[in-house]
């Protein structure tokens, strides 16, 4: 267990033709011992090569990697004393589930068969596959092989645990009970991981701490719910949350946010935070939106039923400005399942000016982030 630093980290492919493509620019990241840091974003933003080059398999075009205060950067993969955990598996189909799980050890250290093997055993029965010992890969369920790769990285007791997807072939149910396995799991082994993951739900139920990455760019690191409540910019917060946060481009007029189909009052604080700009992007949340038959008030919007999409628990229901037009521009609330609500109701939106956020209209920048005084928030915010 140890810490891992990774201080203005780059990689640069060159292609054939010589152009260069930045696929991680100067990342910067501490992970403390025993934490777990979930790197996520959309594909393609830098977060598998971010993790390739922690495990030694893609080389550091600049920057340096530190494992323990030790810099790791000119370390083959096998000399860095990292457990990687692939999503593919990645498991020998000709070995047994002991052989899989033994094999690194075999490899690696000096250790007697016998130690070996009263190793192996005691992980595959913490991993609940004692009974699986001699068994194929090719007889095992996604479910099993998954805790296979786990199991075989555990076993080699490392400083630092690596997961590229470790979920992603899983059916959703499954994929929901090993998230939670694999969170109990590493609070009891206590070693430090770094997860990679696409899913902003797995992003936000697992990390302790969550980096977030965009073209090769860190946005934002921090708790799942600092990145939630105060994101750093209009990509975290579009990012992070599901249904996606609300953005309306609106000017700023007279301490007024004027958009298309409505007019917005700024509080003292957010005309502040909005300064001299002329133009910013508004966003709120769908589970901030109020939704009423009636209402009224200077955030108080008359609007329509687009369309409805029953959750069971909840609602996602998509509300227009504009009615009996073929492409309305829309914007989403979230309500109880409980209440009953059709495609072409007329009904009250407001948005609550404690729930808004406001970000740079050019550069996505926060200017200012909702209000967490009325929020129920234990831990890190107040």
């Amino acid at each position: 267990m140890a810490e891992l630093t990774l201080d203005d980290v780059t990689k640069v492919f060159t292609e054939d033709d010589g152009n260069e493509i930045v696929a991680v620019d100067d990342v910067n990241i501490d992970i403390d011992d025993g934490e777990f840091l979930v790197l996520v974003g959309p594909s393609g933003c830098g977060k598998s090569t971010t993790l390739r080059m922690i495990a030694g398999l893609e080389t550091v075009t600049s920057g340096e990697i530190s494992l323990d205060g030790r810099r790791i950067n000119e370390k083959p993969p096998a000399e860095r004393d990292i457990a990687m955990v692939f999503q593919s598996y990645a498991l020998y189909p000709h070995m047994t589930v002991r052989e899989n799980m033994s094999f690194g050890l075999e490899e690696s250290t000096d250790m007697p068969d016998d130690e070996i093997d009263s190793h192996v055993s005691e992980t595959a029965e913490m991993m609940g596959i004692g009974d699986l010992l001699d068994r194929k890969p090719a007889d095992l369920s996604g479910g099993q092989q998954q805790r296979v790769a786990l199991g075989r990285a555990i076993v080699r007791d490392p400083e630092a645990f690596l997961m590229d997807e470790p979920l992603s072939n899983l059916d959703a149910k499954l994929r929901a009970t090993m998230r939670t396995e694999l969170q109990r799991l590493q609070a009891e082994l206590g070693v430090t991981t770094v997860y990679v993951t696409h899913d902003q739900t797995e992003a936000m139920t697992m990390g302790d701490r969550i980096a977030i990455l965009d073209d090769g760019v860190l946005q934002q690191v921090g708790t799942p719910l600092e990145c939630y409540h105060a994101p750093n910019n209009q990509f975290v917060a579009g990012f992070i949350g599901e249904p996606s946060m609300n953005f309306f481009d609106v000017a700023v007029r007279d301490g007024r946010l004027v958009a298309d189909h409505f007019e917005y009052e700024l509080t003292p604080a957010q005309r502040e935070a909005v300064g001299d700009a002329d133009r910013v992007t508004l966003g709120v949340r769908p589970e901030d939106v109020e939704v009423d038959v009636e209402g009224g008030g200077s955030h108080a919007y008359d609007v329509f039923v687009d369309v409805v999409e029953p959750r069971g628990d909840e609602n996602t229901t998509h509300l227009t400005f504009d009615r009996g037009v073929d492409e309305p521009e829309t914007f989403t609330a979230t309500i109880s399942g409980l209440r009953h609500i059709q495609a072409g109701e007329p009904v009250v939106a407001t948005l609550p000016p404690e729930a808004i956020h406001l970000f740079d209209a050019e550069t996505g920048v926060a200017l200012h982030n909702r209000s967490l005084e009325t929020t129920e928030v234990t831990g890190q915010l107040t």
